[in-house]
């Protein structure tokens, strides 16, 4: 008996070291992208348009689990990809890098991750913890400046809208990495700075009924939110149902499952106290691998 405490003191130290060294991904995810990659292929889904791509990939995931900070497993900044569950960012992140993949005919688990990598931080480059794009107004202007999704907001009637951020660096507690490196709350409080000078439009909640018909199914959706130093609170898919209304595809919350708004997107963001309207972006065409061009 012992002898048995005192292997397991001695292993302590290598299982703590384990757990921070967790695998970013496992077989199964992998099985999962080789499979969906493979269908999207055998659908011909490359001569689809994007949105379209977008619509029929995020319907595949319906079902699956809500899992709470997915990227936030490890100590270290993996490129962390996990398809056997979602929270609301990681799901519409996964459709939109296999969507992409699949209209560039890149049929591989490592073309996929460089799609995530491009995807999820800023200049598509991971370095660490204050690289990845956490505030999804960013995100929206990264992905707009690099041609992957444009931010359409303005476009469609969208109004001015105040993005002051601070949330992350006035909150450092509620975020592992920030308590366990100080340091990176003042770069995050250089980004946040940087966003706040930058001009953004939603559409408040008051005009979404009128403006929802210029919204795609595919569309990418944003929730903004009037807690003090946000911008968005929560995210998701644009999709048109049978009753001819844009609802949300998305990752509502813990405990749920991958669905589909029982409400139309006006009513969904009408009926949450704290959100206040939306900011829509829309994803870039991509010409498929292989398709002749005009001389």
């Amino acid at each position: 008996m012992i002898k048995m405490f005192l292997i397991l003191l001695i292993m302590i130290p290598f299982l703590n070291q384990a757990q921070d060294k967790l695998e970013p991904y496992t077989t199964d995810d992998v099985q999962i992208c080789d499979t969906t990659l493979t269908w999207g292929f055998d659908q011909k889904l490359f001569w689809r348009p994007i949105h379209d791509v977008v619509v029929r990939v995020g319907k595949r995931f319906i079902g699956g689990d809500y899992i709470s900070k997915p990227l936030d497993q490890t100590t270290q900044e993996e490129l962390t990809i996990n398809l056997r569950g979602f929270d609301c960012y990681t799901y519409l992140e996964a459709v939109l890098a296999l969507s992409r993949s699949i209209k560039k005919r890149n049929m591989t688990f490592a073309d996929f991750q460089n799609e995530i990598e491009m995807i999820r931080y800023r200049n598509g480059k991971r370095t660490d913890y204050t690289s990845r794009l956490h505030y999804f107004s960013d995100w929206f202007y990264e992905m707009n400046s690099r041609k992957i999704v444009s931010n359409i907001t303005q476009k469609i009637g969208g109004i001015p809208y105040e993005n002051k951020i601070s949330f992350m660096s006035s909150n450092p507690d509620k975020y592992e990495q920030l308590k366990d490196n100080p340091e990176f709350v003042e770069e995050i409080k250089k980004i946040e700075e940087e966003i706040s000078k930058r001009e953004y439009y939603y559409i408040p909640q008051e005009k979404l009924d009128e403006l929802e018909s210029q919204i795609m199914p595919g569309d990418i959706i944003g929730i903004t939110t009037n807690i003090a130093g946000l911008d968005i609170s929560h995210t998701g898919i644009a999709i048109r149902t049978s009753d001819n209304r844009i609802h949300l595809m998305h990752a509502p919350s813990p405990g749920e499952k991958v669905q589909i708004s029982k409400l139309p997107i006006a009513d969904y963001v009408k009926s949450h106290k704290s959100q206040t309207g939306v900011m829509v972006g829309r994803p870039f065409e991509l010409i498929p691998k292989g398709t002749p061009t005009a001389n």
